[in-house]
């Protein structure tokens, strides 16, 4: 059952130190994607869904899909939060929401994640509905109550999306479960832009969608797939068996104010 004393909602701080940002002074996507993945992950374990508690009947959270939506990007030196919560829960699946917000409470962005529970034996995904006797309800928050203005998840349509780069993987790409990190994709996609990307705009909205997984020793192909001037869509292929890893679409937009 639910902890009475525990509100649906979460709040976690954040500061922005030197090192978390780019050469504009603004935080690097990677390093707010792990804010995100932290609260997510706090969030859960409060609330007895941990990957600790998980793990010991044999399962655990695996992120599916994550699209983040800035107006403008945490700068060096500010403090901030990060509040999550559960928008619904699908069987398989469960949507989560983030607002990325600054000290004064107005938003830097948004964030949606959408994220499945899997067997850890079997690697199949689990009806999250039926765990627990479906004690995750009891945390949704109502999309009237909490809303997250920006757009659903997209879809992707690669055409006629060109190779531009293969990287191997290697010891800083792997995490605990010996899988390439979810927040390295993120990092390795936004390396394939010129420079001038990001000192002449500022980056709007990431979306990636994670397929299967891949691992340290794999070496991964990029194809890139221009959609107009401001977005481009990128699909990451393991270059062993063309199977794709991941897909992205990143969308740029010109600074209202520097």
């Amino acid at each position: 059952m639910m902890k009475p004393e525990l509100e649906k909602i979460d709040s976690y701080p954040f500061y922005v130190e030197p090192f978390h940002v780019d050469f504009t002074g603004r935080m690097f996507l990677g390093i707010l994607g792990n804010h995100l993945l932290n609260a997510a992950g706090n969030h859960s374990q409060r609330r007895g869904w941990g990957i600790g508690a998980l793990n010991e009947t044999k399962h655990t959270w695996v992120l599916s899909r994550l699209s983040i939506e800035l107006t403008d990007m945490p700068r060096q030196y500010e403090h901030g939060t990060v509040e999550t919560w559960v928008e619904s829960v699908i069987r398989l699946f469960t949507n989560r929401n983030f607002a990325i917000l600054r000290a004064d409470g107005t938003p830097y962005g948004y964030a949606r994640s959408i994220w499945a529970m899997i067997d850890i034996e079997t690697r199949r995904p689990c009806d999250l509905l039926s765990l627990y006797d479906g004690d995750i309800l009891n945390y949704v928050v109502d999309e009237g109550e909490k809303p997250c203005p920006i757009a659903p998840h997209g879809r992707f349509r690669f055409r006629d999306a060109k190779l531009v780069r293969t990287i191997d993987t290697h010891y800083s790409d792997v995490d605990i479960n010996g899988h390439i990190n979810s927040i390295k994709y993120i990092e390795h996609i936004l390396n394939l832009f010129p420079i001038e990307s990001f000192r002449d705009q500022r980056l709007q909205r990431f979306e990636i969608a994670y397929k299967t997984e891949s691992r340290l020793g794999d070496r991964l192909a990029f194809y890139m797939q221009v959609v107009d001037d401001n977005e481009t869509d990128v699909e990451v292929r393991r270059e062993a068996d063309g199977e794709v890893v991941c897909q992205a679409k990143v969308r740029f937009a010109i600074y209202n104010n520097r």
